[in-house]
């Protein structure tokens, strides 16, 4: 059983597992489940013949003696690792005696983030047997109205279609996916499941206020803002491709495919070039040029003609391209108000030239100045991805792993349309200083359509009216200047007979987002910072019993079978050698 619930973005899933041993001797439950990157494992627990064993969160450090114990011993103890772009998996076993049952249940939470114009909720059924009782239920609650709901499934028949039903209205949606014994079968002379796959809800919601939407329950708010319509900032772009020996074959096909697609996309206000570098840096041309039909023919040309061999200089090609920034700029060739932006595409370590990943952060640090933004997209496992996210997060972009499958290319061409639309620049939004406590970020450097920005925080007792003013830029001469309110008691309101809605979920919402944002500044801090800022983490992660980086969560089992396990979350720039793989959550 998955029961979900959605509350304003604020997800809450809890799966069940019920298993029982029919057989006349003792046998090995299995409990396996793939759950989102994104989401924090809350609570984990195992009851076999009505005595419950639950998962414990403590700080990772109190843990690990109990993890090295079980390593040493050649136990399994990692309970969670990465299997992908977007999920983890969590696994436990057990033994269950004979005639007897063991019931698992695992909770986790994220808040889905919008991307290109929608939320996607994600499920991963893979239940491995044709099962009984088997059950999806989700539902969704979003006071701004619903604009539109989808759901996709990778396995759907037109036997299974039949169990799926959907109802919704205004503000609300329930999707049950029931499928019966006959329903979940690849055949009736196989006694194989359908069930196999992933289960998709995309949604968005309505946007009438101006302003965003605040939401308030027990003295915390959420603040959402995503606006539409707007015009886009022309765009200065460098590409900078890695052309290395490592990159030959499939990788250097994929990301030429993905390159005809990205020029294919620019506008006519944008401004690009091409860099590519192996042991040598080669700029296709000595300055940006616009994006007219005929340059983007020419580039497309010369995409089709590189190829790949040598080492890799990173840090020559990245400062190549701030130069060539820095250039064109001072020649006053590049539109006033528009984003200046680097892409690096790169599958390894630096080889040539300057080889120290810190010296090479610093170069790139001072050479863009803070003038333009850096996205760092790694490829395969090969690549340092930490040093990718911290070189990325100093010059206000983002990193990215490209894996290694069929659809590399479409994952290149899906980042790009992320970023493609840059609609604000400077967002800074202002809260009266006496009526907010611990608040989120609330300045942002750029804003792309199709994303949202959120804010929460904690609001002061005392407070009736919650008054609020949105400052940017916008690729206009005018700049973006929206003031709103909220009446505290009336938004509380909204909340106080949803029966399907869990606990303090804003205040668990505003501590996820706090986490995650504390986690990706430590990245660039420096050492003490960097130890303040995980003093808070590790604090919020017990307070709301979130496995974290910085928490592990202790698996018990029964006195008479191996040691307790310990789970860790995984992260994206951890190795994922087989032996030195960071520890992930288990689930079924």
């Amino acid at each position: 059983n998955v029961d979900c619930k959605v509350t304003s973005r604020y997800a809450h899933t809890v799966i069940t597992s019920r298993v029982a041993n029919k057989a006349e001797e003792a046998r090995e439950a299995v409990f396996e489940v793939e759950l989102p990157k994104t989401a924090f494992i809350t609570n984990f627990s195992m009851t076999i013949d009505g005595k419950t064993y639950p998962g414990t969160i403590k700080e990772k450090a109190s843990a690990q003696e109990q993890y090295d114990t079980a390593v040493s011993r050649g136990q399994s103890a990692g309970l969670v690792k990465s299997t992908g772009r977007k999920l983890e998996q969590f696994r436990v076993s057990v033994n269950v005696a004979a005639s007897s049952k063991v019931t698992f249940e695992l909770i986790y939470e994220e808040l889905l983030k919008r991307k290109l114009g929608k939320y996607e909720l994600l499920i991963k059924v893979k239940p491995k047997q044709l099962v009984k009782h088997f059950q999806i239920d989700v539902h969704i609650f979003e006071p701004q109205g619903i604009s539109f709901l989808d759901t996709y499934i990778t396995f759907m028949t037109n036997e299974l279609n039949n169990a799926l039903t959907k109802v919704q209205n205004e503000t609300k949606a329930h999707i049950l996916f029931k499928p019966n014994i006959a329903q979940q079968q690849k055949s009736s002379a196989l006694e194989e499941t359908l069930l196999d796959g992933d289960f998709l809800i995309h949604y968005d919601v309505k946007r009438i206020a101006t302003a965003g939407d605040i939401e308030i329950v027990n003295g915390y708010f959420v603040h959402y803002f995503a606006p539409s319509q707007m015009p886009t900032f022309p765009k200065n772009v460098i590409f900078v491709i890695d052309r290395s020996g490592s990159m030959s074959g499939r990788k250097i096909e994929q990301t030429k495919n993905a390159l005809l697609k990205i020029l294919e996309d620019l506008s006519p206000e944008d401004h690009f070039n091409l860099i590519t570098f192996s042991s040598l840096v080669t700029e296709w041309r000595s300055s940006l040029l616009p994006a007219t039909e005929e340059n983007v023919e020419d580039a497309k040309n010369h995409v089709k003609t590189i190829r790949a061999r040598g080492g890799t200089d990173i840090n020559k090609a990245l400062l190549t391209s701030a130069s060539a920034l820095d250039k064109a700029i001072s020649a006053e060739l590049l539109p006033e108000r528009s984003v200046s932006m680097i892409i690096l595409l790169t599958d390894g370590q630096p080889t040539v030239g300057v080889q120290d990943v810190e010296t090479i952060q610093k170069n790139i640090k001072m050479a863009i100045g803070g003038n333009y933004f850096l996205y760092c997209l790694g490829f395969g496992f090969d690549v340092s991805y930490k040093f990718l996210e911290k070189m990325a997060l100093d010059n206000g972009g983002v990193a990215r792993r490209i894996y290694e499958d069929s659809d590399a290319a479409l994952q290149l061409q899906g980042f790009y349309h992320e970023v493609a639309t840059p609609i604000l620049k400077e967002v800074e939004i202002q809260y009266p200083e006496d009526a907010v406590l611990e608040l989120t970020q609330n300045d942002f450097k750029l804003f792309f359509d199709g994303s949202e920005i959120i804010v929460a925080g904690k609001i002061n007792n005392e407070t009736e009216t919650f008054p609020l003013e949105i400052k940017a830029k916008t690729c206009h001469t005018g700049n973006l200047n929206l003031k709103g309110e909220a009446n505290v008691r009336e938004k509380e309101q909204v909340f106080q007979h949803q029966k399907y809605i869990f606990g303090n979920f804003i205040e668990r919402l505003w501590a996820y987002l706090t986490i995650q944002q504390l986690l990706e500044k430590s990245v660039s801090a420096e050492r003490e910072e960097q130890k303040s800022l995980e003093a808070r983490v590790l604090e919020l992660s017990l307070k709301h019993s979130f496995v974290t980086p910085l928490t592990s969560m202790v698996v018990t089992k029964p006195e008479d079978q191996q040691e307790d396990q310990v789970a860790n979350k995984p992260t994206e720039s951890g190795t994922l050698n087989t032996n030195k793989r960071a520890l992930c959550f288990l689930y079924l």
